[in-house]
């Protein structure tokens, strides 16, 4: 088959209607990514819907979408799926049985993803989805300014810490400074990306980041999060977004956990890490996945168990770490 990402092009050039889609409860990446793609789309003429199995998170309401996010696909069929953000077809949430694996083109930057879709073009050496919509919009002729650059800048700084993040690629930093030059704020739009706080996020950060644990002589750091906290401050997984950076702060931490107990029992949990410690070979053995540095997943176990059973997995890849760098 030709090159993925000149495929993708292909098809799009051809095809005449599209659906876009990304991964349930979507991050600034997805999001970002879901409306770029969209806006890509509505300036070739053509006819497309975006989907998702999550509305809009609260804190991305800001976001100028160029059509509403659908929840099913339209009545009168696609000829292609834009799957995009998605490491694998259960992240799409009720998605995945209403798209066609067959009219499917794949778009995704995370390790492991193991390609569903007709085409796949999935490259673990990007730090965000934005950065493969941004290089497909140039493919096509489209320039990166306007509301899509305002929904790439978006998709490329949540998912690299603001360019801080290892991942940071030198063609991101390429792509903002184009962006730059073609009239975004990234003033105006970093602030509407981090000034987005409730009280009640507030409340339940300041509540978690007091109960933070700490591991394996100080180099693990193990949030918890109960149900009961998020009911108590009236939150929800949204505000949990960007909590575990923060234990990433302490002196000592090479690596972070963050567990958050489901409604419906287990922990979805998030794992961040410096350097060479590899997180994302730990996710992997509990069924998860993602990157080397940033990798999730979920685990059947109490929120206490699950964090003592993270955590002793964690301190393996941080001493796995440090032995293959020793001198």
């Amino acid at each position: 088959m030709a090159d993925p990402r000149h495929e993708i092009a292909r098809r799009i050039r051809q095809g005449g209607s599209f659906v876009v889609a990304a991964h349930a409860s979507p991050d600034g990446d997805a999001l970002g990514s879901t409306a770029a793609m969209g806006f890509i789309l509505e300036a070739l003429g053509k006819s497309f819907s975006l989907l998702n199995d999550s509305p809009v998170p609260p804190q991305y309401g800001w976001m100028e979408l160029p059509a509403p996010l659908l929840d099913t696909p339209p009545d009168d069929g696609y000829d292609l799926a834009l799957v995009l953000d998605c490491g694998d077809g259960p992240r799409l949430g009720n998605l995945q049985q209403a798209l066609d694996p067959a009219r499917m083109a794949v778009i995704d930057h995370h390790l492991g993803n193991p390609g569903f879709g007709a085409v796949n073009w999935v490259d673990s050496k990007r730090c965000a989805t934005g950065e493969m919509v941004a290089f497909l919009a140039k493919d096509l002729g489209v320039p990166l300014t306007g509301p899509i650059a305002q929904a790439l800048y978006t998709a490329l700084a949540t998912d690299t810490g603001f360019f801080s993040f290892g991942g940071t690629t030198a063609e991101s930093l390429e792509l903002v400074a184009e962006m730059i030059r073609g009239g975004l704020d990234v003033g105006v739009t970093g602030a509407l990306i981090k000034n987005q706080w409730t009280m009640n996020r507030l409340r339940l950060w300041s509540e978690v980041l007091g109960q933070i644990d700490l591991f394996h002589d100080g180099q693990v750091g193990v949030i918890r999060i109960s149900q009961a906290m998020l009911k108590r401050t009236g939150t929800g997984p949204e505000d949990c977004e960007g909590l575990i950076n923060n234990a990433l702060r302490l002196r000592g931490v090479a690596a972070a956990i963050l567990a958050r107990e489901l409604p419906e029992g287990g922990v979805k949990f998030s794992l961040r890490s410096v350097g060479a410690v590899n997180i994302q070979a730990v996710a992997a053995s509990f069924g998860g996945g993602g990157h080397k540095n940033a990798a999730g997943g979920k685990l059947e176990a109490s929120l206490d168990a699950a964090g003592d059973i993270l955590a002793v997995a964690v301190a393996r890849a941080v001493d796995a770490a440090r032995a293959a760098t020793a001198p």
